[in-house]
């Protein structure tokens, strides 16, 4: 009762990031692109704020890279500010880089449908707005393949029906430097981190 009372209270401190005026250019400058390493494979997936998603993946032996960023929309290069408007079409999501020898893209897609609801349409607890839709890039039809036998397995882990997109992957965007490894630089500082991002990272060591 006690932790519900909490999460109530806090809940506008609970919403992913706002737009952050405070920071300075370069925190705000897009994020550099790893170079993907020779025979690793990419995914792009999108499930609710991508410092969950980011934090979670980062846990992975055989993940070289995870990050954040977005795509799926119609602005070139777009801004954390532009996304937060709800009218650019993208999806914020991570850019996931692994090693298939390590790492199955079928154990990559585990996590993410273990990482959120993917039968809540454009919404992921207290964050709303098609920005937060739960959505599979995939990058070769190898990919979407699995990606729609993976879909139409986990269903059976729901009683509602699962609202994940599945779709070719676009231009990927990088997010602003700020955004990056951020539970790791603001678990002991954010609510956020410690009271939803936290708890899915327990979760998900527990069940894998």
């Amino acid at each position: 009762m006690f932790r519900k009372l909490l999460l109530f209270f806090l809940a506008p401190a609970l919403a992913c990031c706002e737009p952050d005026a405070a920071m300075n250019d370069k925190a705000n400058a897009p994020a550099e692109v790893p170079k993907v390493p020779d025979g690793a494979e990419v995914i792009t997936l999108g499930a609710g704020c991508f410092w969950c998603i980011e934090a979670a993946y980062k846990q992975l032996d055989g993940v070289y890279f995870a990050t954040s960023g977005y795509m799926g929309g119609t602005v070139a290069n777009p801004t954390y500010e532009q996304i937060c408007t709800k009218t650019t079409g993208h999806a914020e999501v991570v850019q996931v880089v692994f090693d298939p020898k390590k790492i199955s893209a079928e154990r990559v897609l585990a996590w993410f449908w273990d990482l959120h609801d993917p039968t809540t349409l454009n919404k992921q607890g207290a964050d709303e707005g098609p920005q937060y839709r739960s959505a599979i890039f995939y990058h070769n039809e190898a990919q979407k393949t699995l990606a729609d036998a993976s879909k139409k397995a986990a269903q059976e882990n729901f009683d509602k029906p699962i609202v994940t997109e599945i779709t070719a992957a676009a231009t990927f965007y990088p997010a602003e430097k700020y955004h990056q490894n951020y539970y790791e630089q603001n678990k002991s500082k954010n609510p956020y981190c410690k009271y939803v991002v936290e708890p899915k990272l327990k979760k998900l060591k527990l069940k894998h």
